[in-house]
């Protein structure tokens, strides 16, 4: 009889293509896929551990999946499961733990029979791991996320992602482009370029990110393209006219900014200065005026006084932005920043967080607002919620319709002429 499995996936879209591609490996004749709200002889939560919060979510879904079925047998893995092994094998719910490099092996381990009083843990040396573990996501027929990149060499003061995936590695073109073309035989119309770090790719190998995406523009079967997150100062002007020229590289960008003080950009280890970073986005805008460029930001880093907080806000009203991704800081061990001082209350980040939260609202309208009649390509996604479909134009500005089976998994020309009143575009009519 087939065991029942159930995956559940937090963080970030490297996360989700490296939970797609491990479940596919599970042989079939011995393991059944479940939604992972329902009973399951075995949880595998992939973890996250960017933020306190997000560890706490974890923690919290392993007691709630295990006091669903004490029977079940539960398995982390991922990040926090990389970090902080001893600190998961005390929780009496956790069977098994297995790091950034053992989760990729999650099959053999399920054939080893567990013991029955001790949680096992299975983590390497992460800084040793030279290996590059290609993954891509194949449950949603919409779109793909395709990890191209794992690591990273920044070592940014805040951020414990080198401690949980080591140092920057990669594919080589060749064989990413074996991956797409794998992925361009299913039913995905567009992908997501995903990593840590993806603007380091082909650093070992003599190869660029710049000459990957060149070659991605040619495969046949993809129509869309979007690449995620980039740092500022990989993304050169020739990646920026690269997409601004492309058919099938969307007009969307999302830039880790994470302050706009000088000073707080050194003192976070970041590799580039607020001139930098306005030039990145006036050459964009110059490019594609209609693009869409999200940024994050990190509000209440140590030593963020209000002027420097001021400094950031005022230099991002003066940026032609879309929106932006708003994170309280959060301190995390083994860090540069632990050794900081000038630490900022709670109450101070939490008004910080508003007023840059409300900043975005803002941004968002306006980009929502020049993007007003004028007509788009929206892939329209496979899953029905509430009777509507929603679907994203290329430069990611969200569209709502009735659900209609012709408009699935289908890109269609759409004037953008009214809006809900959560913001979505509504579909009025098709243009042929």
């Amino acid at each position: 009889m087939r065991k029942t499995i159930a995956f559940h996936t937090f963080g970030c879209k490297l996360n989700f293509s490296e939970t797609s591609t491990i479940s596919r490996k599970l042989p079939v004749t011995k393991y059944n896929i479940i939604d992972f709200k329902e009973n399951a002889d075995i949880y595998v939560i992939h973890s996250c551990a960017v933020t306190a919060a997000a560890e706490k979510k974890c923690r919290q879904t392993i007691r709630s999946v295990k006091k669903r079925n004490p029977e079940s047998q539960v398995i982390v893995m991922g990040c926090f499961a990389q970090l902080s092994p001893g600190a998961l094998s005390e929780m009496e719910e956790v069977d098994l733990i297995l790091g950034s490099k053992e989760k990729f092996n999650l099959p053999d381990y399920l054939e080893t029979k567990l013991p029955e009083e001790a949680t096992e843990i299975h983590t390497s040396d992460i800084s040793k791991v030279k290996t590059f573990t290609p993954s891509f996501s194949l449950a949603d027929r919409t779109r793909s996320f395709v990890k191209i990149q794992d690591g990273c060499d920044y070592f940014c003061s805040y951020c414990t992602i080198p401690l949980a995936r080591g140092r920057s590695r990669s594919g080589t073109i060749i064989d990413t482009i074996e991956i797409v073309e794998t992925v361009a035989q299913s039913d995905v119309r567009e992908i997501v370029l995903t990593g840590v770090n993806i603007g380091e790719f082909g650093k070992n190998n003599n190869e660029s990110f710049f000459g990957l995406i060149q070659k991605l523009d040619l495969v046949e079967g993809i129509e869309r393209i979007r690449i995620s997150s980039i740092e500022p100062d990989l993304l050169s002007n020739e990646i920026i006219e690269f997409v601004a020229s492309s058919d099938k590289f969307l007009p969307h960008f999302h830039l880790p900014l994470q302050s706009g003080s000088n000073k707080i950009l050194k003192s976070m280890h970041r590799k580039y200065n607020r001139e930098l970073f306005a030039g990145r986005v006036k050459k964009i805008r110059q490019e594609m005026p209609f693009c869409c460029i999200a940024i994050d930001i990190i509000v209440g880093f140590p030593g963020e006084t209000e002027k420097d907080f001021m400094d950031t806000y005022h230099f991002l009203e003066g940026l032609e932005l879309s929106y932006l991704h708003v994170f309280s800081y959060s301190e995390r061990p083994n860090t540069a920043t632990v050794r900081l001082d000038g630490k900022t209350k709670p109450e101070i980040i939490k008004q910080r967080s508003k007023m840059l939260h409300q900043l975005s609202e803002q941004k968002k309208s306006i980009f929502y607002e020049q993007s007003k009649g004028k007509t788009f390509n929206v892939l329209f996604e496979s899953n029905p919620n509430r009777g509507y479909l929603f679907g994203f134009t290329e430069n990611y500005i969200r569209v709502k319709a009735p659900v209609r089976k012709e408009l699935i998994n289908s890109i269609v020309p759409v004037k953008l002429v009214t809006m809900d009143n959560n913001g979505n575009y509504l579909l009025s009519s098709i243009n042929h």
